[in-house]
C-alpha cells in the first residue's frame, strides 16, 4: 500500500470542518476534484471513510483511525522539517493552537504581534473552542497547543499553569451590586445580563452553569466581544460576568463596579498542554515561551 500526504491533507481537512464543501475550500480545490480524491482513496484502501449525512459528513470506524495516524504522520513531518530549517536559513511551518476566548481576546494578541515578525514563515491557525473540545483535539493530534482553563483534566497531556485568574462580575457605577464585594452566581440570576453572542465559550458556560441551578442566564444584550461587554456595561446597561484580566485593562479609571464571584468554578487557572512540549518544533516551542513570558506580566 503507497500513501500519499496529499489525500492525508485533504482528508483531515475535510474531517476538521466536518463538511466536504468546506473541507474543500481548505485545501483549495474544487468540491468534485476533492470527492475524486476521496473516492479514490478509499477504493485503494477497500474501506469506506466518510459517511455521508444531511448535515456534512461523518468519519467511519475506519475513517477515524486513518485520521488518527494521518494526523501523527504530519506532527512528525512538521518535527522534521523544522529540525531541518533549524539548520538552513528560514524556519516556516504552520501552527494550530485552540483556546477558549479569554486567552484569545486578552492573551494572544500582544504574544502574536512580537511572534509573527520573528517567524514570517509560520502559518497561525487560531481557533476558539471550549477547553473540553481543545485538550482532545490535542490529544488526537488535530492541534499542537492549547490553552485552557477551569477544572478541565489534562490526563496524558503535557501542561503548564501560566495565568491564575478570575470571572468577576462587573455594574454599572449606580447599580445596587457596587456596595458588595463578594457574590454568588445563584444571586445574580434575577437580574438582566451583558453578553456575548450565542455560541461563544464564554457565555455558553455561563448558560450551562444557570442551567445546573435549573436557572437560566437572562439577557438583555448581546455583543460580540468582552470590550464591547465592558462598554455596555460602563454605559449604564446592565450587568456582565467577564475575567479579571479584562477589567485590570480596561478599568483603570474605575468606570465601572467590580464584584467578586464567590463560585469556585470562577477561578480560573490558565494551563497551556501539548503531547510533549519536548517533542513539539523549535517555532512552537518559542511561540509558548512567549506566552508563558506574557501571562507572567498579566500576573504581576
Amino acid at each position: 500500500m503507497r500513501y500519499d500526504l496529499d489525500d492525508f491533507r485533504i482528508f483531515a481537512n475535510i474531517a476538521q470542518e466536518q463538511n466536504l464543501t468546506r473541507g474543500a475550500a481548505r485545501s483549495y480545490l474544487s468540491v468534485p476534484a476533492t470527492s475524486q480524491r476521496i473516492k479514490h482513496l478509499e477504493e485503494a484502501l477497500g474501506l469506506k471513510l466518510l459517511q455521508r449525512t444531511s448535515i456534512g459528513v461523518e468519519l467511519t470506524e475506519a475513517g477515524k483511525v486513518y485520521l488518527q495516524h494521518g494526523r501523527k504522520l504530519f506532527a512528525q513531518i512538521e518535527l522534521l522539517t523544522s529540525d531541518l530549517q533549524n539548520l538552513g536559513s528560514g524556519v516556516g511551518g504552520r501552527l494550530t493552537v485552540l483556546a477558549n476566548t479569554t486567552a484569545i481576546t486578552e492573551l494572544l494578541p500582544p504574544v502574536l504581534h512580537d511572534f509573527l515578525p520573528r517567524f514570517p514563515q509560520v502559518q497561525i491557525d487560531l481557533r476558539e473552542r471550549f477547553s473540553e473540545d481543545a485538550v482532545k483535539a490535542v490529544h488526537e493530534g488535530a492541534a499542537q497547543l492549547c490553552i485552557v482553563s477551569g477544572d478541565i483534566s489534562t490526563e496524558g497531556l503535557e501542561s503548564q499553569v501560566i495565568l491564575s485568574s478570575r470571572l468577576v462580575v462587573i455594574t454599572p457605577p449606580q447599580h445596587a451590586l457596587v456596595a458588595r464585594q463578594h457574590v454568588t452566581f445563584a444571586e445574580l440570576l434575577d437580574e438582566e445580563f451583558v453578553a456575548l453572542l450565542d455560541g461563544a465559550v464564554t457565555q455558553e458556560f455561563l448558560k450551562q452553569q444557570a442551567l445546573k441551578l435549573r436557572r437560566e442566564l437572562k439577557t438583555r444584550v448581546q455583543v460580540a466581544g468582552f470590550e464591547s461587554v465592558f462598554r455596555m456595561v460602563e454605559a449604564g446597561v446592565s450587568i456582565a460576568i467577564v475575567p479579571e484580566v479584562l477589567v485590570r485593562r480596561l478599568n483603570r479609571a474605575g468606570t465601572v463596579g467590580v464584584c467578586a464571584l464567590d463560585d469556585a468554578w470562577a477561578r480560573r487557572d490558565y494551563q497551556v498542554c501539548a503531547r510533549s512540549f519536548e517533542r513539539l518544533p523549535r517555532y512552537t516551542r518559542e511561540f509558548m515561551h512567549a506566552l508563558i513570558a506574557h501571562a507572567r506580566t498579566l500576573q504581576d
